[in-house]
Parts: structure tokens; C-alpha cells; sequence
């Protein structure tokens, strides 16, 4: 009796293991046996720049399959197929006659007016789920931040990738009963599982200043027949990125997927995965420094007479004449290397490597994208003194174009670093994603000073081609040396001008725009970077509505247009006379003592005051 006992109860334990606690796992297991799914692909939530513009939406789309067991006449179903498809004849008659598997996928993403020709054509085997396409209204704008999604509805570049599972939602299904064999039963229960839709993501990304940014980039591509131009827009009050993009571009509802090379270099977005040495755009950050250590003041002399030795080595400044004795303004509009080096001398390294730090120099930024680099900064105990030299006016150390716009933006704002952000907040959700502060890197009152120095370069020196009448406009251009296979690439260059817009007295928008490998016109940022800048926050501050200040509006002298004279044969002192006494602001590219023209070329007209570069070589 003991023993019956045990065996029932063992029995008896099975049967409710099998019974209650399996009964589901079973149950679904074997109603899998008696059904075939179709799959139903979520939609995928929208995104949505900061005006409510859709920049990218699902439309639906179908998937058709054949299930060759439920196939009644084969030929039917190649010979119609094939024609609404664009699948070949031998390939849909393969796949409705090849058991090998229960069910082929014969196409996918095909519009309603196609699949509803193969509905109504009333094929035996052929079936048909909803599915979704990614479309862009905006065609090329914003393309780069978006990124690109695969056919199965997944992010892989861009925003798409970055926020996958927030837009992507949850897939659904429709289980049709079948014999085990997969032919459709008529006595069975049809399961229907909707899909759940993805969430929409709002930007702080503007699609109208966006389409201004990548206009520029393409004009910029084509008159310098660059090797890339790109750049970034960011707001300095919230850290929100309003645009992004590098040209070369592709139009988004035409990507070019059979040709993976120009889909990934086209596809990324440079400015916030490319990194470069920022050059004399750098300078922002040494001088806030200065400034906040107390170590330098508005009436502070230097002189430079063309090079400093650092530790036995001579650097040279980048006019290697020299610029003489000038103030600290003087010496930020003429961008001078050897002010810098005095300044990064005063700082040492141990300070100077204590606010890249709060700069955020050499780690990520945190912007919500992926593929974003740390930069490449010395490690300190490596650092010389003539490594600092050179890191104070922007060479030997490299950073991204987000990375080096956040710290300026802090910088020329309200001292306080803020996290990049493209997304705003989540639709559906109430989540909000927020840009969050990562301390304070210098005071308010180093902010300010920074500012009024910065506004000088606009209004008087190198960065006058970047003014906006009505607008007070502060930036830094930059001229950076490439590097190939570790070594410099001589007569390579990225061009720059980082800039910022002030509006009634408050720094509202950051431009940082840089053009790689000019081949034409030379290749100085004030040249080269700093009048598409100009152009940008022209055409924004008509898009955006921007009050203009009305003391700030130039004079009829100032709005003058000059004629460039011929100084070819000239001596350089004899050409800066001359081009100075037309109101030209000159930069003197090489080292000889003779001007062999000028840049822009003599005879082109340009606003007074605008920067023309003296050739002597």
C-alpha cells in the first residue's frame, strides 16, 4: 500500500505539474502546431523637429509570402506575381513549390494600390502582413541626425539607432489555424495580437535652420571643392542641438543602400563623431582661462616678433614677421600664437589640464548619439612645456566638433557646461529628455569679458565677414594642420570659425563651421569658414524673427563696398598700407618681403572692413 501510495502521488504530482503549471507552455505549444503566424511590424513613432515639422514618418507598407503546401496551382501564382513584384518568374514559382520550409517571404515594403492587385487576385498560398516604410518629407534636411533604419523597421545610424527602442514599439501577429502540415483549416479560431506603435521624438533640432546649415554646407563644398564641410548649430541656453550636418548628402527617400561605401561616409554626422585639432578656434578656452585666474587683463602687453623658444625649440606664430607690440584684444583679433603661448606659459600645465577637464575636453560630451569620440589629449605626465605652448593656441590635442562647442558655448554664456542634446522629449511617454549641467567652468564675469573680446573679432578683426547688421556677434576663426599616417600632411588644412549670436545682450546661438581641405581661394578661416557663418545667421535671424538692436545697425561708411587694389611687387609694409587705408582688415600669408597678390584677387569688391589676405609666395 506504501508503495501504490507513493506511485499515485507521483502520478498525481505530474498530472498537476502538467495539468496547472505547464498548462500555458502547452497550450501554446500546441496551438502553434494548429496555426501559422503572420507577423504585424508596430509602426514606428515619428520624429518631430521643435515646430511640430515631421521630418521622418511610417507609412504602411506589406510584406507578401507564399506558403507552397497551400498552393493550388503554382504556375497562377509565379506567372501574377512576378508582374505585381518584380520578382522574377523562377524565383516565385521556386518558393511556391518548395516545401523545404512552410511558408517564403517574397517581398517586402510593397505600397497598398500593389497589394491590393494581389489580394484581389485571390491566390491560394499567398498571404500578406502589414508592414511599415520610413519616408522624409524633408527629403536631405536632417538626414544625418535622423540616420537610417533597416528593412525590418530597426535603427541603425543616426537618432533611429540611438532611441531604437523608444520609436521602435512592440510587434504584433495574426495566427491563422492550419493543418500540421500548414494548410489553412476553416473549422479553427483566428488569433489577432495588434502591434503596439513606437513613441515620437520631438527635437530641439529646427528643420528650418537646419536646411540653412546644410545650404551653406553644399555652397561651401562646391566654392572650395572641399573634401568635407561641415557643422553644428547649438542653442547656449539649454545645450539643445538645433542643426547638425556634413556635405557631401544624400536625399533621404533615395539612399543609396547597393553602395555601403557612400551610404556610411554620407550617412554619419560628422560633427559629432569626426575629431580634428581645433586650431586658433582653441584660443577661446586658453584665454577664459587667463582671464578667470587673474593672470591676464584687457591692459596687458605683448609683443611678438614672429616665434617664441619654448624650452629650446622655436615656435612660430602664424605670422611669421611678427605682429609687434598689442594689447590682449589686439592680440585675440589678430589671433596671435605667441600671446597664446605667454598666456598657457603663466597658466602651467597643472592648472591648464584642471579646466580641460572642466571644459570636458578629452571625455565624451554625453550627446544623445551614438558614436562620439573622447578627442585625444596628451596625457599630462607626457606634457612639455612646449606641449602647452602649442595646446594653447590649438594644436597638439584634437577634439570633436560637439565636444568643442558645448565648452565655448559655456564659456560665452552663463560659465555653466550643459550635456548636448538632440531629443527634447518623448511624445505619448511625458518624458522629457533633459540637457543636464555638468558645473559651472568659469565665472559669469569671465564669461563677460570673454564675450567683449570675442565681439571685437567680428567687428574689427578677422571674423568680419561673419557680421549681421543689428546683431552682436562675437567668434575666434581657426586654421588647423591635417594629419596622415601620423605626420603632418603638407598643404593640408581644416579651415574654421566658431561664432555665437547674441540678442538683446543674451548669447542665444553657437555656430561652429569648419571646411576640410579647401582647394581653392586659399585656406584661412576668416576666408574660407567665417562668410557662410555670416550667411547662417543671416538667414536665421530672419527665420527665428530676431528683434535687431538698433544701435548695433553699422553706419553708411561702415556698409561701404571697396575695390581690392593690386599690390603685386609691393613691399609686404608698402601692401598692408595700402590695403589698410581702403579699410581692408589684412592677414600676410608666407615669410617673403615681396606681395605677389592678393586674396580674394585684386578688382573683386568686397564691405569695408572685410578681411583680405596678402600673398608673398
Amino acid at each position: 500500500m506504501v508503495a501504490v501510495c507513493v506511485v499515485l502521488s507521483i502520478l498525481g504530482g505530474r498530472l498537476v505539474y502538467i495539468q496547472v503549471i505547464r498548462a500555458g507552455t502547452l497550450q501554446f505549444r500546441a496551438s502553434e502546431q494548429w496555426h501559422r503566424d503572420l507577423p504585424l511590424m508596430a509602426r514606428r513613432g515619428n520624429i518631430i523637429d521643435r515646430n511640430g515639422q515631421i521630418m521622418v514618418e511610417s507609412v504602411p507598407t506589406y510584406s507578401v509570402y507564399v506558403r507552397p503546401v497551400a498552393v493550388t496551382n503554382p504556375e497562377l501564382v509565379a506567372s501574377t506575381l512576378s508582374g505585381l513584384l518584380d520578382v522574377s518568374h523562377a524565383t516565385v514559382l521556386n518558393r511556391a513549390t518548395n516545401r523545404g520550409a512552410s511558408e517564403w517571404l517574397l517581398k517586402m515594403q510593397v505600397d497598398r494600390p500593389i497589394a491590393t492587385q494581389v489580394i484581389a487576385a485571390g491566390l491560394d498560398g499567398v498571404f500578406l502582413s502589414q508592414t511599415y516604410r520610413r519616408t522624409y518629407p524633408l527629403g536631405a534636411v536632417g538626414g544625418q541626425v535622423l540616420g537610417i533604419v533597416s528593412v525590418d523597421n530597426r535603427g541603425q545610424e543616426g537618432l533611429e539607432a540611438f532611441y531604437n527602442s523608444t520609436l521602435a514599439g512592440r510587434d504584433g501577429r495574426v495566427a491563422s489555424p492550419s493543418d500540421l502540415r500548414g494548410r489553412p483549416r476553416q473549422d479553427g479560431r483566428e488569433y489577432y495580437f495588434p502591434s503596439t506603435p513606437g513613441f515620437d521624438l520631438h527635437l530641439h533640432v529646427d528643420a528650418g535652420v537646419q536646411n540653412i546649415l546644410q545650404t551653406a554646407l553644399a555652397k561651401a563644398l562646391y566654392d572650395h571643392n572641399a573634401y568635407q564641410v561641415g557643422g553644428l548649430v547649438m542653442c547656449i541656453q539649454t545645450g539643445g542641438i538645433v542643426a547638425s550636418a556634413a556635405a557631401p548628402f544624400f536625399d533621404m527617400n533615395n539612399q543609396p543602400r547597393d553602395d555601403v561605401k557612400t551610404l556610411m561616409a554620407q550617412g554619419r554626422n560628422q560633427p559629432i563623431v569626426n575629431v580634428f585639432e581645433p586650431g586658433s578656434t582653441f584660443k577661446i578656452l586658453t584665454l577664459a582661462i587667463a582671464l578667470e585666474l587673474g593672470l591676464t587683463d584687457e591692459s596687458d602687453k605683448f609683443h611678438c616678433n614672429g616665434h617664441k623658444f619654448v624650452q629650446g625649440e622655436r615656435v612660430r606664430c602664424w605670422k611669421t614677421k611678427g605682429h609687434g607690440s598689442m594689447t590682449l584684444a589686439e592680440g585675440i583679433r589678430n589671433s596671435c600664437n605667441v600671446v597664446m603661448m605667454d598666456l598657457s606659459s603663466r597658466i602651467g600645465v597643472q592648472r591648464y589640464y584642471e579646466f580641460l577637464k572642466r571644459f570636458g575636453i578629452g571625455v565624451k560630451s554625453g550627446v544623445d548619439f551614438y558614436g562620439e569620440s573622447a578627442g585625444l589629449v596628451l596625457p599630462i605626465q607626457y606634457v612639455r612645456e612646449v606641449d602647452l605652448a602649442r595646446i594653447g593656441f590649438g594644436q597638439a590635442i584634437a577634439t570633436s566638433p560637439v565636444q568643442f562647442s558645448a565648452a565655448v558655448a559655456a564659456v560665452v554664456g552663463d560659465g555653466i557646461l550643459r550635456t548636448p542634446r538632440f531629443v527634447d522629449r518623448v511624445a505619448q511617454s511625458g518624458t522629457t529628455v533633459t540637457s543636464p549641467t555638468r558645473g559651472r567652468v568659469v565665472s559669469t564675469q569671465t564669461s563677460a569679458r570673454v564675450r567683449e573680446l570675442l565681439y571685437g573679432v567680428v567687428r574689427d578683426g578677422s571674423g568680419k565677414n561673419a557680421s549681421v547688421p543689428g546683431f552682436a556677434i562675437g567668434g575666434k576663426t581657426g586654421t588647423a594642420q591635417k594629419y596622415e599616417d601620423g605626420i603632418i600632411a603638407q598643404g593640408k588644412y581644416i579651415s574654421s570659425f566658431i561664432s555665437f549670436l547674441s540678442v538683446q545682450g543674451v548669447p542665444r546661438y553657437l555656430v561652429f563651421f569648419y571646411v576640410d581641405q579647401p582647394s581653392r581661394m586659399g585656406y584661412y578661416g576668416s576666408i574660407v569658414a567665417a562668410p557662410y557663418v555670416g550667411q547662417i545667421f543671416k538667414s536665421m535671424v530672419e527665420h527665428l524673427n530676431l528683434p535687431p538692436d538698433p544701435n548695433l545697425m553699422p553706419s553708411q561708411n561702415q556698409l561701404a563696398i571697396v575695390t581690392i587694389p593690386s599690390i603685386a611687387g609691393l613691399h609686404v609694409l608698402d601692401a598692408i598700407k595700402v590695403l589698410r587705408a581702403k579699410g581692408f582688415h589684412v592677414e600676410v600669408s608666407g615669410e617673403n618681403s615681396i606681395a605677389t597678390g592678393t586674396f580674394p584677387i585684386a578688382g573683386e569688391q568686397l564691405r569695408r572692413g572685410s578681411p583680405v589676405v596678402i600673398r608673398t609666395t
